[in-house]
């Protein structure tokens, strides 16, 4: 029931007051007091004369009078027992910024530096245009000179001057062209980010031989010995035939899948593409062709997948015209032909070709017709290869054949016996321009620091290294060699000297790459499952220019053919109106 009022007077007190009953316990003579420790200062109780601590003294620093810095308030030295707590006040706080505002340029150490600045406005706090040169001397007496690229403009002070990749995530975004145009009527089925294909994992054996084609000449051991100074060896032009057919033009390929030997197909420049995905950074396609039970992933003619790319990993990767890059000999597609064109010339010159000590494999070049071909075949052995990629919950075994290349054989110093091996050439366009990543002068460096140079090599063109060594692996070669090649001028790109060979045993080479063949054979057997479960067709397998992830599409059956034939129907026309 609802208490009347009455009831709520008669229930209040009847002294003179009301209210919280009085303590003494603070009190003296009736007075309240703080207590406090004999060790505190006693300070004046006010003193409107010194300057508050809310106004900025000299240099826009927050201090005190200093004339009585020392001093504390009275009763400081304990809590007070009259302390309120006080909400938050906004406008207390303030940003500290203690950049410095000068626009001075400051040396490094006592060498000094010398500040660089390449296109866009640069300054301290604005986003500058292509980059910044620091050659800068850094710690020390005198110094060392260090070249450090700055992907944002101006320049940054602090020791030894500016850490590269410092804020370079507010670098402008590359936009990259897809390797393939896109058509309106292809269709999406899948889209798979390398964070995902990184999990995966596959063990696999080490294969098995079914067939060997072609032959093989002996290495030159003699390009082995570092070359004494201004006696490089001149990179010649060797024209030797040598072929790359797409896995569904093979005859050998046909036969093996008329036999029912596996059930997928491909080349090794196909298959090491896809076990690397990861490391890829420019764009790749790759067809795939379903029949039956049949799987055949190929390559289009004039693929991306035939060129050698440079420093497709570096951090500051080689420009493309319209991204300011001037020097036209450095764009990305002018040093990738240039390096495809090493690669060739170094395996032909870096051989001994002698009719009489050669090593036959079991058959001939299937792809050689001498009475076509006016030039002589190139040293090249074609080791078709099968692999298990069954797991215990499959029914039938899945089976993956392979066609692998050799490009010499080499005697074993100690047993005598023939080894296999792989001939690749990394190249140096120039050590000192834009998208040389930070790379030593290999003329003056290769002998005394080899392995800084190799180390700075897999950093910046990690996915092609990473390809070389899974290919040399995939064809069971004994021994991978790498060449170093630089131009004769840096302005001059199409004479080149080669500056030293080392060779590698593969396996060993991945493990100092970290590179994991059971993530490539698990990435490989993805995307065979996917495609296992469509129906009949082509499909074509697309790495996104700008992002880190593969998209799968379904593509009407005759779209890479029709392309084909309209090239070569023009090409006729052409030749008859001539």
């Amino acid at each position: 029931m609802p208490i009347s009022l009455s009831s709520i007077v008669t229930a209040l007190p009847s002294e003179d007051s009301w209210g919280p009953p009085t303590t003494t316990d603070a009190l003296v003579n009736g007075v309240p007091y703080a207590p406090y420790s004999k060790g505190d200062k006693l300070g004046r109780m006010a003193d409107w004369t010194t300057e508050g601590k809310d106004r900025d003294g000299r240099g826009g620093r927050q201090q005190y009078n200093r004339n009585y810095r020392d001093q504390q308030v009275y009763g400081a030295g304990t809590s007070s027992l009259f302390a309120v707590q006080v909400a938050e006040d906004e406008s207390s706080f303030s940003v500290v910024d203690n950049t410095r505002t000068s626009t001075k340029t400051r040396g490094f150490g006592r060498g000094g530096g010398t500040i660089f600045r390449g296109r866009g406005r640069g300054g301290r706090d604005q986003r500058g245009g292509r980059g910044t040169f620091q050659n800068s001397r850094v710690g020390g007496r005198g110094g060392q000179q260090a070249y450090l690229y700055d992907q944002r403009g101006g320049a940054r002070g602090g020791r030894g001057g500016r850490r590269f990749g410092w804020k370079d995530y507010d670098k402008p975004q590359r936009n990259r062209d897809s390797s393939v145009n896109i058509k309106p009527d292809w269709t999406m089925l899948e889209e798979i980010d390398f964070a995902r294909l990184l999990k995966l994992n596959l063990e696999t054996s080490a294969g098995e031989d079914i067939d060997s084609y072609g032959f093989l000449y002996y290495y030159d051991r003699s390009y082995d010995k570092p070359p004494v100074k201004n006696t490089e060896r001149k990179l010649n032009v060797v024209d030797r035939a040598a072929y790359n057919v797409t896995t569904s033009s093979d005859p050998i390929i046909q036969e093996l899948a008329d036999k029912d030997e596996a059930t997928i197909f491909a080349t090794d420049n196909i298959l090491s593409m896809l076990m690397c995905a990861p490391r890829s950074v420019y764009s790749w396609d790759l067809v795939i062709t379903k029949q039956g039970s049949k799987l055949y992933l190929d390559k289009r003619d004039g693929s991306s997948l035939d060129m050698v790319s440079v420093n497709e990993n570096a951090a500051d990767a080689p420009l493309e015209a319209s991204e300011g890059n001037k020097d036209s000999i450095n764009f990305p597609g002018a040093l990738a032909l240039e390096a495809t064109f090493i690669n060739h010339n170094f395996a032909n010159q870096t051989v001994m070709e002698s009719e009489t000590s050669k090593l036959e494999m079991q058959h001939e070049n299937p792809f050689y017709n001498p009475s076509e071909e006016t030039e002589p075949l190139a040293s090249k052995a074609y080791k078709y290869r099968r692999f298990d990629l069954s797991l215990e919950k499959d029914e039938d075994p899945l089976h993956l054949i392979v066609r692998t290349e050799i490009d010499a054989v080499v005697k074993n110093n100690i047993s005598g016996e023939d080894q296999l091996l792989t001939l690749k050439a990394l190249n140096e366009f120039d050590h000192k321009a834009q998208g040389s990543g930070g790379a030593l002068d290999w003329r003056t460096k290769l002998t005394s620091q080899r392995g800084a140079v190799v180390a700075t090599e897999m950093k910046n063109n990690s996915c092609k290294l990473a390809r070389w060594a899974t290919q040399a692996i995939l064809a069971g070669a004994d021994v991978m060699k790498l060449g170093f090649v630089s131009r004769a001028s840096p302005k001059i790109p199409d004479r080149h000297v080669i500056l030293g060979v080392v060779g590698y045993d593969p396996r060993k080479f991945a493990e100092q790459m970290n590179l994991n063949l059971a993530n490539g054979w698990g990435i490989v057997r993805t995307i065979v499952d996917m495609c296992r479960n469509m129906k009949d067709g082509k499909y074509v397998l697309v790495k996104d220019p700008n992002k880190a992830l593969l998209r799968l599409y379904e593509v009407p059956v005759g779209t890479f053919e029709e392309e084909d034939g309209e090239e070569i129907e023009g090409t006729e026309a052409g030749g008859d109106e001539e």
